[in-house]
């Protein structure tokens, strides 16, 4: 995403034969095409979106754009029944792990910050999280969640939600 945006960005006419798209273009693409069809019924499970400060505002301050609205697209066409948290976009709190923090000695710190993004989650009621950033979910899976007696909440990258709720037989 921030090599797409980056290029474009600070060396707009080497792109101008190439077509570029991050993972979210991709998938709407190929859903709005029909290349792709999905069965939201697929994913009955209560669910929420977490934003990642990278997609999101990072991005936004860096490049003019946050990914905000294409997660949010792409999730309803898998699954049927997902809240958002609150606040969210722009104002949701990071995981904790972001800036580097996951690689850090700094295990309590990281995990005292993700203490609000846990207290975030559970006020949706959700049973699966679904996260568009590798360090979010490492946060997730293998920190927040036990750390904080969520052992069965449910980890998902978005894309993972759209190959689970891929139609096979048209």
């Amino acid at each position: 995403m921030a090599t797409r945006l980056g290029l474009q960005k600070w060396y707009p006419d080497a792109l101008k034969q190439f077509t570029m798209y991050t993972v979210f273009d991709l998938l709407i693409k190929y859903i709005q095409e029909g290349r792709i069809t999905l069965d939201p019924s697929r994913h009955p499970q209560l669910a929420t979106y977490h934003d990642p400060c990278n997609y999101g505002r990072k991005s936004e301050m860096i490049f003019g754009h946050g990914y905000y609205e294409e997660p949010r697209w792409i999730l309803n066409q898998c699954s049927a029944n997902w809240v958002d948290m609150f606040p969210n976009r722009a104002a949701q709190f990071c995981c904790g792990a972001g800036g580097g923090a996951w690689l850090t000695p700094y295990e309590q710190e990281r995990l005292a910050y993700g203490r609000k993004k846990v207290d975030q989650l559970k006020a949706t009621g959700a049973s699966l999280v679904v996260v568009s950033c590798h360090t979010c979910y490492d946060q997730f899976y293998k920190a927040l969640r036990l750390t904080y007696g969520m052992e069965n909440l449910q980890v998902k990258y978005l894309w993972a939600m759209v190959a689970e709720a891929i139609v096979m037989d048209q």
